[in-house]
Order: C-alpha cells, then sequence, then structure tokens
C-alpha cells in the first residue's frame, strides 16, 4: 500500500494551539505580532517588522502552501480573549531528498517565547511530519542563536550532509539541525 503523500497545510491542534493554514485575511493580526523590531533581531531581514517588507512575506508564505498561523487556544489578558494569532510556521520540502521536511520561517509573539508554545507548535509539527519522512531539518540563520538554542531543546543535531548528500544552505540560513524518526522515538518524552 502507497503512503499518502504529505500534505503541507494539515489543521493540527493540542491543548495550547491550533495551527492552520495560512490566509490573506489573517495578515494584519499577523501583522501586529511581525511589526515587533525585536522578532526580528537576530535576523538577516531585520526590516521585516516593517508593514511593506513584511507584506512581502506574507505574500510569499501564503504562495509556499505549506505556511501556518500559530493560534493561542487560551484566553489571553487583559481582554479575556481566546483564539488569537501568536505567529507564523511552515512546512517546506528539502529538494536533496525525500525523505526530509524541513519546519522554518517560524515567529512568535515575545510573549510566548522561552516557554512551552514554541517546543508544542514544534511537537505538532514533527509528529505530523514522521507519518511521512524520517528526517526534520531546520535551516537558521548563523546569528540567530535564539532559534538555535530552541531546536536544541527539543534535541535538534547540528549536521552539514543528509543521507551522504551535502545539504545546501541559503544566505539567511546557513546553519541546519536535523531531528531523526528514531531518535525522537525514543527522546521525546524525556524532553518534553
Amino acid at each position: 500500500m502507497d503512503k499518502p503523500a504529505f500534505n503541507l497545510q494539515p489543521e493540527l491542534e493540542n491543548h495550547l494551539l491550533v495551527l492552520r493554514p495560512l490566509r490573506e485575511e489573517d495578515f494584519e493580526d499577523l501583522y501586529k505580532v511581525a511589526s515587533d523590531p525585536l522578532i526580528w533581531e537576530q535576523h538577516p531581514s531585520k526590516d521585516r517588522c516593517r508593514k511593506d517588507v513584511f507584506e512581502l512575506f506574507s505574500k510569499e508564505a501564503i504562495e509556499s502552501r505549506g505556511a501556518f498561523v500559530v493560534i493561542d487556544k487560551k484566553p489571553r489578558l487583559p481582554d479575556g480573549q481566546a483564539n488569537q494569532i501568536i505567529g507564523s510556521t511552515r512546512f517546506h520540502f528539502v529538494k536533496e531528498t525525500q525523505n526530509a521536511i524541513e519546519i522554518g520561517w517560524t515567529f512568535l509573539a515575545r510573549e510566548y517565547w522561552g516557554g512551552f508554545y514554541n517546543q508544542s507548535m514544534k511537537y505538532l509539527m514533527i509528529e505530523y511530519a514522521f507519518n511521512f519522512v524520517e528526517n526534520i531539518l531546520f535551516y537558521i540563520y548563523e546569528e540567530n542563536t535564539r532559534s538555535q538554542k530552541a531546536v536544541e531543546k527539543i534535541g535538534a543535531k547540528r549536521i552539514t550532509s543528509l543521507e551522504g548528500k551535502v545539504l545546501e544552505t541559503r544566505p539567511n540560513a546557513s546553519v541546519v539541525y536535523n531531528i531523526t524518526r528514531k531518535w525522537w522515538k525514543q527522546n521525546a518524552n524525556a524532553i518534553n
């Protein structure tokens, strides 16, 4: 029996979050998050907090057909509203292999940094992706130590090749991290 195709935009949900496909009508709510210059401080596109620059990023994300909005299910203070957009992330096919998927282009509102939300979001995506591939890759900008520490926290290891093939990097993502399905199945509960 053939394996089902990898859907880059499933709806994923747990007790904290909903990840659903990014839509054009999400722009204003997502830009409220993205307009914070500190989000882009360690990113090569530091001006992404500007609306015109973020519009291009958002358009490209929608066209990728792999982007999500991240929605906090819990009521948020001071207004007590639940189901607020708090960031975005994306799946992307890895051209060197069919046995890996990239998770990236992730950003969250600052009040969600360093806690359970990024980890929870990544767990949802990783658990889903491992139904289809053996490897999850994270391409990160060399100076983005926050993102590197975040993926190391969930068990990702820095690599330069996969399946004997040297991985191509990008000018804005020169560091690659990997989590294998085998490692994840053995260790995910210990880091959760």
